[in-house]
């Protein structure tokens, strides 16, 4: 089972930045999801029944259509297309990592520190 954290402010944002930077942790997860899009749905679905707990990567879970400017800030401050669904790895305030739609998986959880 996933243990979404809501990204649903700027500050929960902020967290993720500064978060990113703990050595002991090898990246911050942000998912990104339409609760409107069928591909997001279904991209969700797999990548919770693929999931296996990592708790070296936090992981948090962003409506993108209740926090739309939220949304618009992870693609702006991580220099990232906003797509949706989409994965974003987190490490040291940069995005490392991102995949959207049906190339998004689970196993992409498991980043390590550089």
């Amino acid at each position: 089972m996933v243990s979404w954290k809501s990204l649903d402010s700027v500050e929960k944002l902020e967290e993720i930045i500064a978060l990113s930077s703990d050595p002991a942790i090898d990246g911050v997860a942000i998912f990104k999801h339409s609760t409107r899009c069928s591909i997001s749905s279904i991209s969700l679905k797999r990548f919770e029944t693929d999931y296996t707990a990592n708790p070296k990567v936090p992981i948090y879970f962003l409506d993108l259509l209740r926090y739309r400017p939220i949304s618009n800030l992870v693609a702006t401050t991580f220099d990232v297309e906003h797509e949706s669904p989409q994965l974003l790895i987190i490490k040291n305030g940069k995005c490392i990592l991102h995949e959207s739609h049906m190339e998004i998986r689970a196993d992409m959880l498991n980043v390590k520190s550089a």
